[in-house]
């Protein structure tokens, strides 16, 4: 009885907190008495009645549905109620399986998924493939439609539910039984589908590609469904920085996406034990350059990081170990000297480059020539060929660094008339003429092709000093330099929008004003376009005076106009875009501060990698003259493609073996990386959920899925034991009964 009391009492709790919801229905919800105690049943995990009432009940209709549009199937994969749920899969006709499926992946509920694909709906694999939305064709109610009736959009499907909850387990499964998740279309897609989508609601049709990237960077997808998880991962980190670009709106979501990309990339570069696993990550196949004469690895990844720009990957410890042990190749001894040691070599380098070079052109395949060949030599002669280059600059200079004497028609020092005295025959016409024309310097015209030149040469050196900035990322304190100034060049290039429309607005107004009063002012300023230009320019570093407003006649609203529109544009220029061109470039450096390990060692690894390709041994100018060796490499291709093409066949049956055997081997290394990194995510995932404190005893922690796992076990066992309880007093009830008819019956033959 007291029993009976209570459930009534929490039944009219449960409708008392329900009442307020109806008004979110349209049709409202009617259940009889029978259909409300199935769906308590189902939802605290009441085994022995569902069970009941699914084989005894001749009026339920399990389908039925709560305040909240939830069926019972819902309710007990809701509260993981594992037997429940199996009770009521064995039920033909049952509906929104879809809608269960979804949300025990949701949850996380593993036993519960299986038991749900075990359906016969999903025997196919067919619902697994298609998104709620695409399944509405089918006219079955394998998903809710309605506006309440699931929880998950539309173009959600299971494998991408269980991408987006990281569920590395669910995807497996889903995997095995088919699922994918299908990369979406271009941007600019003009398929009919495409077009059709965006016509009908263009936010949903974003959200759907959204979605489905999403799913498609997640850890647990990149991991469980590529075969090259860092290439995959490399790949999309690129699209998805080029779609943050275009799709604007979306634009911080599609960056948090590609740098997810990027961290797993680097994640699975940290698991790497050893030299054969690092090399598996950045060369790609291990097989790439198998038939390299030098044996040098390929470093695809690298290259394709750096292309995309993954900082942290090219910037990782393992990553730079690697590279720096190729910068060294044949000359490991040196990379443990000190500074001075390689001082010492690099002077000697220097030195003896010329004869080097003479030796590497003779015997190129000698012990000499492999150090040569090796990128620190390689990058050592080049920067010495280059500062020989700018030093021979700085000595064709030498003889002017006093000035020169002779006027501007005059060539020679002291007196034109010198040049006789090196002419011991008769002037012909021509030399007559270019004498001419070499001593009168100032009737040259403005577009003389010699003072082009002139002012031409003057620019190339001043780009090639420049070009010193090529060889600073070598160099841990001038490197994070050199990256911050080339960011700063960047900031003033998106600056210069700015101002030029600010300059440009206030040359031409100024010149408006003052056109008119040439001659009439006591400096030309503002007078021609020109004049306006230089005023205005040099007016930014203080160098134009008040003056240049100020005019002869008394007409002071014109001056008054130019004293305004000249003080505007300081304050504009100088107090406003000034300051803020200099906070973006503190904004820049301190960026770039920040993280300088990783900038530097990003810019150093672009500086190594120009070195590694085959080639470019010797630097200008003794590459001038082509070696032996590159005969003989010409000869040697020749070779190679007539036999390539008289053994084509044989040689590609063999190629294909040992390619296979190196694939084989190549997956085997990502295999047991990717498995190495599932496991870390797995145990970082239950740490946080424990660090989370939500649950603690005295030595145990228990999470809160353990807790409620161990509820319903007990709740469960609960409900069996009051089963039984109950058909063990039916049972004495019915003994009781009988015995006392049969104590009746021997009474009455008694009297």
């Amino acid at each position: 009885m007291h029993r009976r009391h209570t459930t009534l009492r929490e039944k009219g709790r449960r409708q008392a907190i329900r009442g307020p919801a109806y008004m979110f229905n349209e049709k409202g919800t009617s259940l009889t008495a029978e259909e409300e105690r199935f769906l308590d049943s189902a939802e605290y995990g009441n085994i022995p009645v569902v069970r009941k009432m699914l084989e005894e009940s001749k009026t339920l209709n399990f389908n039925c549905v709560d305040y909240m549009g939830q069926n019972a199937l819902q309710l007990a994969v809701g509260n993981e109620h594992l037997e429940v749920t199996e009770l009521l899969l064995k039920k033909e006709n049952l509906a929104r399986v879809g809608d269960a499926l979804l949300l025990a992946i949701s949850k996380g509920y593993v036993r519960i998924v299986e038991a749900i694909l075990n359906h016969p709906a999903f025997a196919q694999g067919q619902r697994l493939t298609l998104s709620p939305l695409e399944q509405e064709l089918r006219d079955d109610d394998f998903y809710a439609y309605d506006e309440d009736g699931t929880r998950f959009s539309h173009d959600i499907t299971p494998i991408i539910l269980a991408a987006h909850c990281q569920e590395y387990e669910i995807v497996h499964i889903l995997l095995l039984k088919g699922a994918r998740i299908e990369r979406p279309h271009d941007y600019f897609c003009k398929c009919n589908e495409c077009i059709e989508k965006q016509r009908k609601d263009s936010f949903s049709h974003s959200r759907s590609r959204m979605n489905a990237y999403k799913g498609l960077a997640s850890a647990a997808y990149l991991s469980l469904s590529s075969e090259d998880p860092v290439l995959t991962a490399l790949e999309l980190s690129n699209e998805l920085a080029r779609l943050a670009n275009i799709e604007t709106e979306f634009k911080n979501d599609y960056r948090k996406l590609s740098m997810q990309c990027k961290d797993f990339v680097v994640g699975v570069l940290d698991l790497c034990r050893d030299t054969e696993e690092v090399e598996a990550i950045l060369n790609g196949d291990v097989n790439i350059h198998l038939y390299s004469e030098h044996h040098r690895p390929s470093l695809s990844r690298i290259k394709l990081a750096i292309k995309y720009e993954v900082k942290k990957f090219v910037a990782h410890p393992n990553c730079q170990q690697q590279l720096l042990t190729m910068w060294y190749e044949n000359l490991s001894g040196l990379r443990q000297q000190s500074i001075a040691v390689k001082f010492l070599a690099v002077f000697g380098v220097s030195i003896g480059l010329p004869f080097l070079a003479i030796a590497y052109w003779i015997a190129p395949c000698s012990k000499l020539g492999r150090t040569l060949r090796s990128p620190f030599m390689k990058f050592v002669a080049h920067a010495v060929s280059f500062t020989i280059f700018l030093g021979l600059l700085v000595v064709n200079a030498s003889d002017r660094f006093e000035g020169v004497k002779n006027l501007p028609n005059e060539t020679i020092t002291d007196h034109p008339k010198q040049i006789f005295r090196v002419k011991t025959t008769q002037f012909s016409w021509t030399e007559l003429l270019i004498m001419k024309w070499v001593l009168a310097r100032n009737k040259w015209l403005p577009s003389d092709p010699q003072i082009i030149s002139e002012g031409l040469y003057a620019i190339a050196v001043v780009l090639s000093f420049s070009r010193i900035a090529y060889i600073l990322p070598a160099n841990e304190s001038f490197g994070p330099l050199q990256i911050s100034l080339g960011r700063t060049v960047k900031d003033i290039f998106k600056f210069m929008v700015i101002f030029i429309m600010v300059f440009l607005a206030f040359m031409i107004g100024m010149f408006n004003l003052y056109s008119y009063y040439l001659g009439a002012k006591y400096n030309p300023a503002f007078t021609t376009v020109e004049e306006s230009f230089k005023t205005l320019f040099w007016s930014i570093f203080g160098l134009s005076e008040v003056i240049s407003v100020v005019l002869k006649y008394d007409h002071k609203f014109i001056e008054n106009i130019g004293y305004v529109l000249y003080g505007v544009y300081n304050v504009t220029m100088v107090v406003v875009l000034l300051n803020m061109l200099i906070a973006m470039i503190n904004n820049s450096y301190q960026e770039i501060e920040e993280d300088a390990d990783v900038e530097w060692k990003f810019a150093r690894a672009k500086l190594w990698l120009s070195y590694f390709d085959e080639g470019r041994t010797l630097p200008a100018p003794f590459n001038l003259v082509p070696s032996p060796k590159s005969f003989y490499y010409l000869i040697l291709r020749i070779k190679m493609c007539l036999i390539k093409l008289c053994k084509s066949k044989a040689k590609n049956c063999e190629n294909d073996v040992e390619m296979g055997m190196l694939n084989s081997k190549q997956r085997k290394i990502m295999k047991r990386l990717i498995k190495r990194y599932v496991l870390k995510a797995q145990v970082d995932r239950e740490n946080d959920e424990v660090n989370e404190g939500k649950w603690i005893f005295v030595t145990h922690t228990w999470n809160e899925r353990e807790l409620k796992e161990i509820k319903q076990d007990i709740s469960s066992l609960r409900y069996e034991l009051l089963e039984e309880k109950s058909q063990a007093t039916g049972e004495l009830a019915k003994l009781i009964q009988q015995l006392s008819d049969k104590f009746g019956k021997t009474l009455n033959k008694d009297i």
